[in-house]
């Protein structure tokens, strides 16, 4: 039953002049149902480098086991983090091997460069400045193409980004029940508490 959860979903990713932030909603969908309201959608891999979920639950899980183990045994091995970019090549490979039924958003910074990259069930690997995924992501690159711009902050982005899910969680029936939002910058990676979120919500 797991395994069809989350096939409704909307992420959005997004790079800014000084990082990368991460929002979705948090509803978890099976057809019709609500299965859950409180699916965590964002996960911090490392310091430096975040990713998302669209998809099935259980591979969705694994998936991101096998990557934590993957860049934390590298960094063990190297004494030295992992790339972005490398992280990303690493996923499409493991997606590569036994396609999953999982849409993944892996993003974070390098020695102050931020990148974002997109990554379907077989494999496939894009590098963009914003991706959405999931069913609402039709509304939410409504909101992305009208107000990014390259030169935004991580705190410009993360409004933008709380804009997108809102307009995707009010016309796409597949998403809802809040949001969770994630910002990578030269600090390393915060998870934004619902204080914030309401400070920005109170905003749009």
């Amino acid at each position: 039953m797991n395994d069809k959860i989350l096939e409704g979903t909307t992420t959005v990713g997004i790079t800014c002049k000084d990082g990368v932030v991460f929002a979705s909603e948090r509803r978890a969908s099976m057809g019709n149902l609500v299965a859950h309201k409180v699916a965590e959608k964002i996960f911090k891999i490392n310091d430096h480098i975040v990713t998302t979920i669209a998809g099935s639950v259980g591979d969705a899980q694994s998936l991101m086991k096998v990557i934590d183990a993957e860049v934390s045994l590298y960094q063990m091995r190297n004494n030295d983090n992992m790339s972005v970019k490398a992280a990303a090549s690493l996923t499409a490979n493991i997606l590569r091997s036994g396609p999953m039924y999982v849409q993944t958003l892996l993003g974070g910074i390098d020695e102050d460069k931020p990148s974002l990259y997109s990554l379907d069930p077989a494999g496939g690997m894009i590098k963009d400045k914003y991706i959405s995924t999931g069913s609402g992501s039709i509304v939410a690159y409504g909101v992305l193409e009208d107000r990014y711009d390259e030169n935004i902050t991580t705190d410009e982005g993360i409004e933008i980004a709380i804009r997108a899910i809102k307009a995707a969680a009010e016309r796409d029936t597949y998403s809802g029940n809040g949001y969770l939002v994630a910002k990578v910058d030269a600090n390393g990676v915060e998870m934004l508490d619902n204080g914030k979120i309401n400070e920005v919500l109170e905003k749009i």
